[in-house]
């Protein structure tokens, strides 16, 4: 029995109900997904059980909306240890080039003796070393390795490099990422946190509603009018719907971890706000797909073009992300830190900005280290200075932007 799963999802909080729950062990019963149903601290493959398989069939009957996919994956990986995680490597690196035995930190001076590589120099030479690297380096300025100063590896430092086969940024100065990476989605039951956050989404409802500023109060109308001995007297109401469309774009992953607790609050905040509210996720710069699980970001991909012509220009649409980034990334195709786009960032967020004319970007990055960033000055002007700080009054400014 699968009991015990059943009590973990409670404890993660999740809306699990028993008749959800024997749902699932119907399923299994019947062999919806292998020959039988595993045991819970057992060995599934020995079985001819796919874990994979029972991950998605558990999801599909236990989950009804895909807010709580992340609590799920959580409290089933913390209760099927060992769960597979799918990667997508363009190609393998041997783990023994990039076994971690020390770990180089530098001075700002000895930083900045190190000399950059431009991008087309910096793509060339990593090739080049795929094709004459033979074994395991360590400390160097050359190869593929770790704890030196190359442009390409693992724990070591250099102003402009790839990182290769590192769990998390150390320094933030890689302008391409080896490893495909999961990010965790925000979430939207976060709870609003602090006051002035509180105070400045109440600005959400400055356009929160649109259309005539009063509508029929039937049932006022038909009692006082009976009242009236019959004769009509009409009674109105302010109205009431909600007809504002919003498509929120977020960064999510790398330097917006710094941000997550207040762009969850936003997030929350946003979709109890807006009846009409589509979102989607992406990695420091729109390129030709995004996402809206990021457990699944390779799996399920939303290409751009179809985002475009699915909503109509009616839709006010508010990125959210910290613009800080490499200016490859924006400017350059192959830019991406993940995989080679074809087309540059510039382009897809030309495209958005023209297909939905009513636009903005909040960044939760103090306003104070902007322009001393150069991927927030370019962004700025891509965005046609429509950026707006994470505060009170940046979100003031911005609902008073969109409501024009």
């Amino acid at each position: 029995m699968l009991i015990d799963f059943f009590y973990t999802l409670r404890s993660a909080k999740l809306p699990v109900s028993v008749k959800e729950f024997l749902t699932l062990l119907e399923a299994l019963k019947a062999g919806v997904v292998g020959p039988n149903a595993p045991e819970p601290a057992g060995n599934a493959e020995a079985t001819g059980y796919k874990i994979d398989d029972f991950y998605y069939l558990s999801r599909t009957t236990l989950v009804k909306d895909e807010k709580h996919f992340d609590k799920f994956d959580r409290a089933f990986a913390a209760y099927f240890k060992g769960v597979e995680i799918i990667a997508d490597f363009t190609r393998d690196i041997p783990l023994e080039w990039l076994r971690k035995n020390l770990e180089l930190n530098l001075s700002p001076e000895e930083l900045n003796k190190i000399e950059k590589m431009g991008w087309d120099e910096l793509m060339e030479t990593l090739k080049k070393r795929f094709e004459e690297q033979k074994e395991r380096h360590e400390g160097g300025s050359k190869w593929i390795g770790t704890g030196g100063t190359s442009p390409f590896g693992a724990y070591g430092q250099n102003p402009q490099g790839i990182r290769i086969g590192q769990d998390k940024s150390r320094n933030r100065s890689a302008v391409k990422v080896w490893d495909q990476r999961a990010y965790k989605d925000y979430d939207d039951s976060q709870e609003l946190g602090t006051r002035n956050i509180k105070v400045a989404l109440r600005r959400l409802r400055k356009f929160a509603r649109e259309g005539h500023a009063e509508e029929l109060d039937l049932d006022g109308t038909i009692q006082s009018t009976a009242a009236n001995a019959g004769y009509l007297d009409i009674k109105m109401i302010p109205e009431r719907h909600n007809n504002v469309k919003v498509l929120l774009l977020m960064d999510v992953g790398g330097t917006m971890d710094d941000h997550i607790q207040r762009v969850e609050e936003l997030f929350s905040a946003t979709k109890s706000e807006f009846k009409h509210l589509e979102f989607y996720y992406f990695h420091n710069c729109v390129y030709d797909f995004m996402w809206k699980n990021n457990r699944r970001r390779f799996a399920e991909k939303f290409p751009t073009w179809d985002i475009i012509r699915k909503y109509n220009k009616d839709y006010k649409l508010i990125f959210i992300g910290d613009a800080t980034m490499s200016p490859y990334e924006i400017l350059q195709p192959g830019g991406s830190v993940e995989y080679n786009n074809e087309e540059a960032g510039v382009a897809w967020l030309g495209r958005l900005t023209s297909a939905f004319p009513k636009f903005a970007w909040i960044n939760p990055e103090p306003q104070g280290v902007w322009e001393y960033r150069q991927s927030i000055s370019i962004v700025q002007q891509l965005m046609s200075q429509r950026m707006f700080p994470l505060t009170l009054k940046g979100l003031e400014d911005t609902m008073r932007l969109l409501t024009k």
